[in-house]
């Protein structure tokens, strides 16, 4: 069953990129203090992922911190490498946090997973947004198959 309000995030080995190479993070140290937004993509690359989803959370980056959110953070299972280079692509600094879940550990944990070893993708992240406070979930948007209407900035601006 996915993650649902009232859930706390789970203690999940994630990676990061850093200036030394990647770092292993706690899902739920980078989650778990103050307000967080959590959004997943199917992958770095992508193109609704590209052009849209990771876009729009680091153009509203200032009104969603205005509204009171410490971390922005995106996920992905790719691995850091790939994260850092979609970052530098997309033009991202520190206003998100960018995750790699190489293996789908944590996306498996969230209960946002989806195969698509059929379409050559092995297992993916669902589209998804999230809101927690204090390491609990407040709000859950998982996008339906090829929509992109739940988990945008826009979106979780309207639910903050």
């Amino acid at each position: 069953m996915p993650i649902q309000p009232g859930d706390a995030i789970p203690s999940v080995k994630l990676m990061q990129a850093s200036a030394e190479g990647p770092k292993e993070v706690d899902a739920a140290v980078i989650l778990g203090h103050g307000t967080a937004v959590l959004f997943g993509v199917p992958g770095a690359f992508t193109p609704t992922c590209s052009a849209r989803h990771l876009p729009g959370f680091v153009q509203q980056a200032a009104a969603l911190k205005a509204k009171g959110v410490n971390t922005v953070a995106c996920v992905a299972v790719n691995d850091a490498f790939v994260m850092a280079a979609w970052a530098k692509d997309q033009g991202v600094t520190d206003e998100v946090v960018m995750l790699a879940d190489g293996s789908a550990a944590f996306i498996k944990a969230l209960g946002l997973d989806m195969d698509l070893t059929a379409r050559g993708m092995g297992v993916r992240s669902q589209r998804f947004a999230l809101i927690a406070k204090g390491g609990k979930v407040t709000h859950v948007g998982v996008e339906q198959p090829g929509a992109f209407e739940v988990s945008s900035a826009d979106a979780i601006l309207a639910q903050l």
